[in-house]
Order: C-alpha cells, then structure tokens, then sequence
C-alpha cells in the first residue's frame, strides 16, 4: 500500500505525458499530422492517377488551409471498406461502389462527376476482337469474358444485368481489374469479348472518350481491332463521397473548392486526366436511386457482389 501511494501519482503522469503527446502526434483533423484521406478508384494505372490527385490536393491546401492524403486502393472493395476502417473520408469512387459504401458504412454522396458533352449519365459496352465474329451481344453466349471489378457499374453490374436480361450465359467470366486491362486482353486476343465503360465520342473531333481511348498511345489502331457489339442502360454518373461523420463546415469548404478546382485554368486539364472529368455537380443520395431500382429488379445482391470481390 505504501508503494502504491508514492508510484501512483508517478505512474498517472507517464499516462498523462504519453496520452498528450499522442495528441499532439495526431494533430487536429485536417493538420498535416493527420491529414484528410482521400480515396481513389484503381480504374486505371497508378502513377497517371496519383500524379494528378498531387496537383488537386495543393489547390485544396491553398484554398481551405487542410493537408490531404491521397492513396489508390488495390481494388474498388478497399475503398468501400475503407470507409468502415477509418482509412477513408472522402473517395472519389464508381456509381456501384458508392451504393455499398453508402449501404454499408453511410457514406454520402456530395458531387456528381460532369464528363464530355455535358453528360451526367453513364453506361457500359461490350467490345470484342473484330477478327472474332462477334457482333452482337447474342454473339456471346459461351464466351470468355473480361470484366473489370464486380464492384464496377459499367464493367460488370450493367453489363451482367444485360446479359441476364438476354439470357445469356458466358462460357467462362474473368476479372481484369482495370479498364484499360479490358481493353488490351480483347486486343491481344486473351478473351473472347470484355464489358468496359462507355462515353460518347467527341461531337466536334469525333474521337472516342470511351475505355479504348485507355490504350491508344499503346495500341493506335485500338479502335478498328477493339469494336462496339452493345450498350448497357445508363446510371449518373460517379460522385465524389464523403464518410458519414465528415464535419460539416469542413465539408462545404472543401465541396466548393473542388467545383472551382474543375472550372479553373489549371484545374481542367488535371481532372481531364485524373477521370476524363469536365466539372463538377452537387449531388444527393437520391441520384443513384436509379441503380438501387435495377438491382433490385434484375434480383442482383449487393452483399453477393462484395463477396465475389473479396476474392
């Protein structure tokens, strides 16, 4: 008992001393010692990604005075679950991905991506070989497949739902994990036909915004050998999420700063190659409630689609 009284108090102020200078490690939300996380969708290589996420994140410093960190997670069901973790407070993540997030953890859309010609709806496509025969997506019953993630809308919710609707049954179905994976497995003869995202060409040039757009510095002639057998329905477009209990003040702050961002001289050409993205639009929950409804109607199961992910 008389140890107890003279090494208590002590015992109590190493507590004090590490417990304070764990704080003082940690920062406040936003400080460089515990920056902002911000999430981003593994849709294509890393490097091109994260390069423009660095230029982003020095116009939000400059104009909020927040320190962010950006990362690219393996794949889409890292970033949902990141959110759960609490690894994640803003993603900029696919359509689908945002419906599990939000599901799951209730994360909350804020912005909805505006790519070229104005769209704020996407689809997905199915592409095969031109040497292949297939034309159709009737073509493609028993054939091997290329998606890219079973967390991705337009390359795999949309088009499996497409395919059910037809009563189709590939032969055999593989993940790719990218679009641009996608694109030059059909290239390269890997597999029969993939399913990628679809954006109309440019109406003034006439190129093509679509997933082979990619791979054409690689493949120049991407577009005669990769062609076009089918469209999915169309969902809005990706939005820009933000974790549940994402300070409000801090949350307006930062919204408005990436809206200017997407309309500034600098800023157009970094989200143009961050994720082909023209600006900027404030979204609600509610814009996706399209997807929930095909979903539900083609009897596909959120919790199944995270499972065939984890794998």
């Amino acid at each position: 008992m008389k140890y107890a009284k003279i090494y208590l108090p002590i015992l109590l102020l190493i507590l004090a001393k590490l417990s304070f200078e764990q704080f003082a490690l940690t920062g406040d939300f936003g400080s460089a010692a515990n920056p902002i996380r911000l999430a981003l969708v593994p849709s294509q290589e890393a490097g091109k990604i994260l390069t423009s996420a660095e230029k982003m994140m020095t116009y939000l410093h400059d104009k909020t005075g927040y320190h962010f960190k950006a990362s690219m997670p393996a794949n889409y069901i890292v970033a949902i679950e990141g959110f759960g973790t609490a690894k994640v407070d803003i993603a900029m993540i696919t359509t689908f991905s945002y419906i599990l997030a939000n599901q799951k953890y209730g994360a909350t859309a804020a912005l909805k991506v505006v790519r070229r010609n104005g769209d704020t709806s996407y689809g997905g496509q199915f592409l095969a070989h031109v040497e292949s025969g297939i034309r159709s997506i009737q073509d493609l019953q028993g054939k091997r497949i290329a998606y890219t993630d079973p967390a991705s809308g337009s390359g795999y919710v949309l088009p499996k739902a497409m395919l059910r609707k037809y009563g189709i049954k590939p032969g055999q179905e593989v993940f790719a994990q990218r679009h641009d994976n996608v694109v030059m497995m059909i290239y390269q003869r890997q597999v029969d036909a993939g399913a990628a995202y679809y954006s109309a060409p440019d109406k003034k040039s006439g190129e093509i915004q679509d997933a082979r757009a990619l791979v054409l510095k690689q493949y120049p002639d991407v577009a005669d050998k990769v062609i076009n057998i089918g469209y999915t329905d169309m969902m809005t477009n990706d939005p820009i999420s933000f974790r549940r209990d994402f300070p409000p003040d801090m949350k307006a702050r930062i919204v408005q700063a990436l809206i200017d961002f997407a309309k500034s001289p600098e800023g157009k050409p970094v989200m143009i190659n961050l994720y082909g993205i023209e600006g900027l639009l404030p979204a609600t929950d509610a814009d996706y409630d399209g997807l929930r409804q095909m979903l539900k109607e083609q009897g596909m199961d959120v919790e199944d689609l995270v499972r065939k992910t984890k794998k």
